[in-house]
């Protein structure tokens, strides 16, 4: 090798310095300078002797081997630091790509190319598995699939929707290419995260290819049919003449097209419009993505008039014969959402030492001044009581930060902005979209920002950014006609605000009966008990009531 031979030429003439081995390569010929490369060394020589013999001997080096193998023989020996140079040929280095908008990190699952094999443009490399898209998600039901087998994708395109444990997300393609295979058909439930969800190839003529292919991680994995409805008891069998009832018209009318097994696709604000209204999902033509109802189409739709279809002819029950029941109950699957949720509020009042602090608040110049700001931004937005409660609590915490701070087990932390969530009843759930920077937002940038947060999280639209993290709650049930109630912290939160009904009260005046009639809202505030003291909770309580009772102050 050629470190051996530059430590043996270096015993052969010890008290050669650099000096005279610069020497050495001005000897013979002027030879052109060459760049030094390092490759593979030469087998090592036996019986190496003393003097320049010997280096030419361990080297395999001779006067007649030429002045340019010779000097570059030297310039080796000059700058060997004991280990052994590479030349690689050009080549290319695969990083780990992105392939969620969250994803920081993946698991390589398995390996569909050994080392040496040839990789062609397109051949499937490495499984892309379930990525985690909300920091506490460990599994995922895949509501939907967007795209077809062999169907062109684009970057961007929406590929399916994800039910995670927060909300239904749309998991997007990151790369142009080909669908070539769904690993977890749509439906199933319970999607261990790392499990392979599908093929994507860069060639169209390479899905062929996959058309059996089936990883045995996915084996066991299949859609979750909703569990048989146990039998009532005292039920009598009825034969079947007795109870099928003939075929009935069906009356023509635009149909809205129907997925896999019938089923009607629609979002859930259009859902709970039409069931409101009353309304038949499937006379209802979609205009949505792939033919999906949406809100605007339930606004918009006018029943068609057809004839009624006759009652279907029944045979009376025969005597002493009682009648089929429709049951006592029904079983509701439970969601990842609901889950979820059980599992964290359950967390919440077992772990959390709560207490809780409630107070009055005088609400008049509120109400005065939204009245009057409202008639200024007429057609443009409007602001609700609620903004004015987002935006003192903000303030408050600021003025008290102990109340902004979050347990994390061996520290407390302070934190220096305020996000404020807020809870928002969905038809799958309760969710709490964030108002990032509330203490720096304007009422009207605060409304906007509410209204546009709470119908994306009605519709299931919200991004994970949009609702996780937020360092202050409030949950507010005023507008239900509840006059207070205690909410449960949201970990790692240390405090969130419940806000009950407004109403009218007498409270004692400077005027001449001694007593005004005044507009009184009950709030209570639930605090951790390792983070706020008693003391700070109602000093943050006497904070907030002052900005509110004094919406002016809320300026300085």
């Amino acid at each position: 090798m050629w470190r051996v031979c530059a430590r043996r030429a270096h015993h052969v003439a010890p008290k050669a310095g650099s000096g005279a081995r610069w020497t050495a390569l001005q000897e013979g010929p002027r030879a052109p300078r060459r760049s030094l490369r390092c490759g593979p060394a030469p087998a090592r020589p036996r019986g190496a002797t003393s003097g320049d013999g010997g280096v030419r001997a361990l080297c395999g080096w001779s006067p007649g081997s030429g002045a340019a193998s010779r000097t570059r023989f030297l310039l080796q020996l000059l700058t060997s630091t004991g280990r052994r140079c590479y030349s690689l040929p050009p080549h290319q280095k695969v990083p780990l790509p992105s392939l969620s908008p969250t994803m920081q990190a993946g698991t390589i699952a398995r390996w569909e190319k050994k080392e040496g094999e040839k990789i062609n443009e397109g051949d499937l490399i490495a499984e892309v598995l379930l990525p985690a898209l909300s920091p506490t998600m460990t599994m995922g039901t895949v509501q939907r699939w967007e795209k077809k087998v062999g169907e062109k994708l684009s970057e961007g395109d929406l590929l399916a929707e994800i039910e995670t444990d927060k909300a239904t997300i749309g998991f997007e393609v990151q790369e142009e290419g080909y669908l070539a295979k769904i690993l977890v058909p749509e439906g199933t439930r319970d999607v261990p995260l790392g499990t392979p969800l599908c093929i994507i190839v860069e060639k169209e003529a390479d899905i062929a290819a996959f058309a059996d292919y089936r990883p045995t991680e996915v084996a066991d994995l299949k859609p979750q049919a909703t569990p048989p409805t146990p039998p009532s008891v005292g039920t009598v069998s009825v034969t079947p003449q007795s109870v099928i009832p003939p075929p009935l018209a069906t009356p023509a009318g635009p149909a809205t097209p129907a997925g896999p097994k019938g089923r009607v696709f629609v979002s859930p604000l259009a859902k709970k419009l039409a069931a409101e209204k009353g309304i038949d999902l499937t006379q209802v033509k979609g205009t949505g993505p792939d033919g999906r109802i949406i809100k605007k189409d339930i606004d918009s739709f006018v029943p068609s008039k057809a004839a009624p279809a006759p009652a279907a002819a029944v045979s009376p029950p025969s005597p002493g014969v009682a009648a089929v029941p429709t049951g006592v109950f029904t079983d509701i699957p439970v969601s990842n959402i609901r889950r979820v949720i059980a599992q964290r509020l359950m967390q919440s009042k077992q772990t959390i030492p709560h207490y809780y602090l409630s107070i009055d608040v005088n609400m008049g110049e509120v109400l005065l001044i939204r009245k009057e700001l409202n008639k200024m931004l007429e057609g443009k937005s409007k602001i609700s009581v609620n903004d004015f409660i987002i935006k003192a609590s903000a303030l408050a915490c600021l003025k008290v930060p102990e109340a902004n701070s979050s347990w994390m087990d061996t520290v407390i932390r302070q934190n220096h902005v305020v996000d404020v969530s807020v809870a928002v009843s969905t038809p799958a759930g309760l969710i709490t979209p964030i108002v990032f920077n509330a203490h720096i937002k304007g009422l009207e940038t605060i409304a906007n920002d509410v209204v546009s947060l709470a119908s994306k999280a009605r519709e299931g639209k919200l991004q994970p950014h949009e609702f996780q993290g937020g360092t202050f709650t409030i949950s507010n049930l005023g507008m239900f006609g509840i006059k207070n109630f205690s909410a449960i912290i949201n970990p790692p939160q240390a405090c969130i605000l419940a806000i009950g009904a407004s109403e009218d009260k007498l409270v004692p005046a400077d005027n001449e009966k001694g007593f005004d009639v005044a507009s009184m809202m009950s709030v209570t505030l639930s605090c951790d008990h390792r983070v706020v003291d008693g003391a700070v909770g109602a000093q943050w309580l006497a904070e907030f009531r002052k900005y509110l009772e004094k919406p002016i102050t809320m300026l300085l």
